[in-house]
């Protein structure tokens, strides 16, 4: 008898996030387990179930992907969703599901929320906040992405620890595309002459300090650039300074992050708190080397292949990136490290946990 798991296709209706790249690389990586008739899939049946507004995004899913209506959004969630999928287990892959849904498995890739409430909207905090710890009563299991998130949902009591189950990201997904240098060359970047880092407001994600960081004399000859959709009138809203040699690169398409990452000096991670922390691992499988600050998932995703920098102490920031600057073997030693530590983390592997997962939560019902 074939065990049927539907995929939570919301995912597929909005723009990719890191939560969406998730749901969308475990998904391809199960579908090229059921290709080779991997055998830890051999009775396991997996499809799609997305809104009508996902459906030009379903067509890179290599699963079969099937359209639910109606609604979308949130009614499409928690009401089409669990009364009119067909029978089998629901996994939801992107931290919320449907609260009515008692057959069902979902991930929480952090507590950020709960942690760092000020870097969310009011009603984003009010629905995580209540769906949630519905979600780890009734779910039979909850999923998340490392050692420190599973700790910290367990001590906010949204899921007892002996039911919720690690699966660690891939990175191999940034491999899969070919630099662009379009944006790279519009900006006017020379190769190892500016570090790279997100570009958001997001209290825990710290970048205020990186930007007093790039104030300093010793990095002047450097640039700042920061990628994502949040400009520079966002920060200077929130009453950050940005210093003059900050670009603001905006969203950009995989093969022009790849690039960007590529001739960085290297990418600076400074959060005060993180669930996995992709972004660093992205960079080292790319071989650029990556300073994190000590706070956390990122020491025990980073391991000893990250350089750390106190996430509140702005000279020592400026000390590691000059020191990349300043010496080249130093920075050659960590590239090399990091290549071999990220070259751990791949698709399939996170595939076949999931999947020895779902067998041991299936065979035990």
């Amino acid at each position: 008898m074939v065990r049927q798991f539907i995929i939570n296709g919301k995912f597929l209706r909005a723009e990719t996030t890191g939560v969406h790249r998730v749901a969308i690389e475990l998904s391809n990586a199960i579908g090229e387990l059921i290709a080779e008739d991997h055998p830890a899939i051999a009775d396991m049946g997996f499809s799609v179930l997305h809104t009508r507004d996902g459906a030009a995004r379903a067509a890179a899913i290599g699963l079969p992907c099937f359209e639910l209506g109606p609604l979308t959004g949130i009614p499409w969630e928690q009401l089409t969703l669990p009364l009119r999928k067909p029978r089998g287990t629901l996994l939801n892959l992107c931290n919320i599901g449907p609260v009515v849904a008692q057959d069902a498995i979902t991930m929480i890739h952090d507590a950020q929320v709960h942690l760092s409430p000020q870097s969310y909207g009011r009603g984003f905090r009010l629905w995580y906040r209540f769906t949630q710890p519905i979600l780890g009563r009734q779910n039979r299991a909850i999923l998340t992405v490392s050692e420190f998130s599973k700790a910290q949902i367990a001590a906010l009591g949204l899921c007892a620890a002996d039911r919720i189950h690690v699966v660690h990201n891939g990175v191999d997904h940034v491999l899969q595309v070919a630099a662009d240098r379009t944006r790279l060359d519009a900006l006017g970047l020379v190769a190892r002459g500016y570090v790279v880092a997100l570009s958001t407001t997001q209290a825990h994600k710290n970048i205020g300090m990186l930007l007093r960081a790039f104030a300093d004399p010793q990095l002047k000859a450097m640039k700042l650039v920061l990628v994502g959709g949040t400009g520079a009138h966002a920060f200077a809203s929130a009453g950050i300074a940005i210093p003059p040699n900050v670009a603001f690169a905006g969203r950009v398409s995989d093969g022009e992050l790849r690039a960007l990452i590529e001739g960085a000096l290297c990418l600076a991670f400074p959060s005060t708190t993180e669930g996995f922390g992709l972004p660093p691992l992205e960079a080292m499988v790319l071989g650029c080397p990556a300073i994190v600050a000590p706070c956390g998932a990122l020491p025990e995703i980073c391991g000893d292949a990250a350089t750390y920098a106190d996430a509140n102490d702005v000279s020592v920031w400026v000390a590691k990136i000059a020191s990349l600057r300043d010496a080249p073997e130093h920075r050659d030693a960590q590239i090399a490290r990091g290549l071999v530590h990220a070259s751990r983390f791949t698709w399939r592997k996170a595939a076949l946990r999931l999947v020895s997962v779902l067998d041991i939560l299936s065979t035990s019902q």
